[in-house]
């Protein structure tokens, strides 16, 4: 019988018993027939109680239950999403005309890389990490905690992204800017961040201890396996460009501070800024020198076109007779000057498309240019145009670089040469 129906019948039988007992005891005491029924009524009775006893346990057992259930569903509540993984394959086709082999072979086909992510919230603590394999080496891209402590205010702690100018990215292409080759886009650093997103103002507040890598005396198989391009070494007189350092160096206790205000005019939205960054330069003992940069930036969206521009002057004051900063990346060292400016010019077009598994292309065209170079006469010129193409989880760039003392288009931004280098790219990945 149901608990329930059993503690609504018991009270009634209970009622029934007393009463007949009371009438049976006023009319015949020793009647036998009347007092066979009081026995029965008796047995009746116990029996309900029993019942009511048994109703009473699965009650308490019922609600016990329920109230564990609650509390794992608070709990899941409160653990929110958990952490998600997620990652990419990438592969990539190249032709060079500066390349006379690869051009003979009609361009060359290869794997690009292996990435995993994690990125979630456990009881109110942020994770977010992502890790990249080559086939030349391996590398951190960021990884770091973090909290909300209000809608609208993060605090991040470990490897994060340092900010600076258009963010996330002063790009559309693979290759990003030239500013991605001098450490201002996209570049990770050991330390601390505070981040404002509201609908009217990005504010960044960072202070970095030192680069991804730990410094000039972080346990690191080389100061080149690195995602983004840090200070690994000061250039001395008569050195390669692309030597590995004779004096190491390494950026240390970095302020940076990237201030954005946001506009809307109906449906076009406009954000302008300023960021600013001074830090050490440090060799593993004493300071060398110090390094300051100010950036003006601006984007602005229309429809579905999209605007960047942005001037960053940078300048390394060192203590060292020099001829540049040596940075490493990639599995390998390069050169750049102690001071120059940085100016880009982007504009994209993002068109929907529902065509097979197309969901979208985005047309672009990037341009960089660094000039007046301290100890160097040629610029940095790179123009990228192309477009992406998103279909389902596949996600391709195809770029046409043409470039000239540009890297990964066969220069240094701390070269020489007067000629410009092309190169197709087609980049195609797997993210999921």
């Amino acid at each position: 019988m149901p608990a329930n129906t059993v503690l609504k019948v018991i009270p009634i039988a209970i009622a029934c018993g007393l009463v007949s007992t009371s009438v049976t005891a006023q009319q015949n005491p020793e009647s036998d027939r009347e007092e066979q029924r009081l026995q029965s009524l008796e047995q009746r009775l116990s029996e309900l109680e029993e019942e009511l006893a048994v109703a009473k346990r699965d009650l308490r057992e019922t609600q016990r239950e329920n109230e564990e259930v609650a509390e794992t569903v608070a709990a899941q509540d409160d653990d929110s999403s958990g952490i998600q993984f997620g990652g990419a394959v990438r592969f990539q086709y190249v032709l060079a005309d500066y390349d006379e082999g690869q051009k003979n072979r009609g361009g060359d086909m290869q794997f690009d890389l292996f990435r995993l992510n994690f990125d979630g919230e456990m009881n109110g603590a942020i994770l977010s990490a992502e890790y990249r394999w080559f086939e030349y080496m391996d590398a951190l891209r960021h990884a770091y905690f973090g909290y909300n402590f209000t809608d609208e205010w993060q605090g991040q702690v470990g490897v994060v992204i340092q900010p600076w100018g258009v963010m996330p990215y002063n790009s559309h292409s693979y290759f990003f800017s030239s500013n991605f080759y001098i450490g201002f886009e996209d570049n990770p650093g050991t330390g601390i961040k505070f981040t404002k997103r509201s609908d009217d103002w990005d504010l960044d507040f960072a202070l970095i201890l030192n680069d991804d890598l730990g410094g000039s005396t972080g346990d690191v198989r080389s100061r080149a396996d690195s995602y983004n391009y840090n200070v690994s070494g000061i250039r001395l007189p008569g050195e390669d460009i692309y030597a590995e350092p004779e004096r190491t160096a390494s950026e240390n206790n970095t302020f940076i501070t990237r201030i954005a205000r946001k506009l809307s005019f109906g449906e076009d939205e406009l954000e302008i800024g300023v960021s600013g960054q001074y830090g050490d330069i440090n060799d593993g003992l004493d300071s060398v020198g110090s390094k300051r940069a100010l950036g003006l930036h601006a984007a602005y969206t229309t429809g579905r076109w999209e605007f960047h521009g942005q001037w960053t002057h940078y300048d390394y004051d060192l203590d060292i007779e020099n001829e540049g900063v040596v940075v490493g990346a990639y599995a390998y060292f390069d050169t750049i000057p102690t001071r120059s400016n940085l100016y880009t010019a982007n504009v994209a077009y993002n068109y929907p498309l529902d065509f097979g598994p197309v969901e979208s292309l985005q047309f672009y065209n990037n341009t960089s240019l660094i000039t007046d170079k301290r100890g160097y006469q040629e610029d940095t010129v790179m123009n990228v145009a192309g477009m992406a193409v998103a279909a389902g989880g596949i996600y391709t760039y195809f770029d046409l670089v043409s470039a000239k003392n540009q890297p990964f288009a066969n220069g240094s931004i701390a070269g020489e040469d007067t000629g410009w280098n092309t190169r197709f790219n087609i980049n195609f990945g797997y993210y999921f």
